[in-house]
């Protein structure tokens, strides 16, 4: 097993080598693993010549460190590389693509750093709390959220959403059932009535469809997917991108579990979004909002349905520390007493047994 993981590497290794060798014309120095979170795709780090005293090549052509991917996914890859381009037009901060061979399910893309909007704000509550120059970023990143929904999202080419090319009945159900199949199958300790809970879900989804969906949703917009580079906010991580309520995105930046802003915050961010985005729409600012938090309650499931899954099953045990923070989340939600909640008394009785539960509330201990 170890060779053959050893030489799975090494080809790997070989295939961004070669295709970083055809594109720059030279020869990288290193080329070193990083770790990939949740994630599938494996992600290096290359280093050109010019950061070795022997540096082959003096041009400044050849950046001094790039990003190395290699995905065994082809139709996820394509997605990543076609949205970049697409948002790049449109002038956003995402990395440029230098390369690709997705034959070999491998590309290059610009390295914005190491220094994620979760990383860089934790670093600064730690030493300062929570100052200014974080509410200031969160600000920026709130107003730039439109220009991918909106600005570039109108005219993208939504065939390259290669899970679903819209956020809808299937996507919602989806997420509803990996809360119940990936969390409270594992941690839930009451027992489930499953016909009323399904009744619950379709109370839901039918509320949520709703609302429009002619914008791009990122799907995954949250505070580990933007790099600080610069002190600028960069985007990654939008391959999973598809058609949907603009509503989605926000809930996942504001209600980051984690990421733990203050509710306060939280609802100033919310007025700013507004604001932003009615330079694009006429919105119906008291249906914006009741919507808003419905969408909240289903990425929170949909979160939750993600640390089950990454501790319990893939053992990244990392993930319980976000439960808690992800249970406070719901408890906030579920106080604002959003009417579609009030329908569905299966699914309050859970999220009541899960708020008042006080061992998921500890989980933060667990390693």
């Amino acid at each position: 097993m170890i060779i053959q993981r050893y030489f799975l590497n090494f080809v790997i290794m070989k295939n961004l080598e070669e295709l970083y060798i055809k594109h720059f014309g030279d020869t990288p120095s290193q080329i070193v693993p990083l770790r990939s979170d949740g994630s599938d795709r494996k992600i290096y780090r290359i280093f050109s010549q010019q950061n070795t005293s022997n540096a082959k090549s003096l041009t400044t052509s050849i950046p001094k460190t790039l990003i190395g991917i290699i995905g065994n996914n082809r139709e996820e890859n394509e997605a990543f590389i076609h949205f970049s381009r697409h948002f790049k037009k449109h002038n956003l901060r995402v990395p440029e693509i230098y390369s690709q061979n997705l034959d070999k399910g491998v590309y290059i893309e610009e390295d914005l750093g190491d220094d994620t909007l979760f990383n860089w704000m934790m670093d600064i509550r730690r030493d300062r709390g929570f100052i200014d120059d974080i509410k200031t970023m969160y600000e920026t990143v709130v107003k730039d959220l439109p220009n991918f929904q909106i600005k570039a999202g109108l005219s993208i080419d939504y065939s390259f959403a290669y899970q679903h090319t819209e956020f809808a009945r299937e996507s919602m159900s989806w997420d509803l059932h990996y809360f119940k199949h990936r969390f409270l199958n594992y941690f839930y300790k009451s027992k489930i009535d499953h016909t009323k809970l399904e009744i619950d879900f379709n109370i839901l989804i039918n509320y949520l469809m709703e609302e429009s969906r002619d914008y791009f949703l990122y799907r995954d917009f949250q505070s580990r997917n933007v790099m600080i580079k610069n002190n600028t906010p960069y985007y990654i991580d939008y391959q999973s991108g598809r058609k949907g309520a603009l509503q989605y995105d926000l809930a996942s930046l504001l209600y980051d579990a984690k990421a733990d802003l203050p509710q306060a915050f939280r609802e100033s961010l919310l007025e700013i979004y507004i604001t932003e985005t009615n330079k694009y729409l006429n919105l119906d600012i008291d249906k914006f909002k009741e919507y808003f938090y419905a969408f909240s309650i289903i990425r929170i499931m949909q979160a939750l349905g993600a640390y089950g899954y990454l501790s319990a099953v893939k053992g990244k045990t990392h993930f319980f520390k976000s439960v808690p923070f992800a249970i406070r989340n719901l408890e906030i939600i579920c106080n604002k007493r959003i009417p579609v909640l009030e329908k569905c008394s299966n699914l309050n009785t859970i999220f009541a047994n899960l708020i008042n539960d006080i061992n998921l509330r500890e989980f933060s201990d667990h390693e």
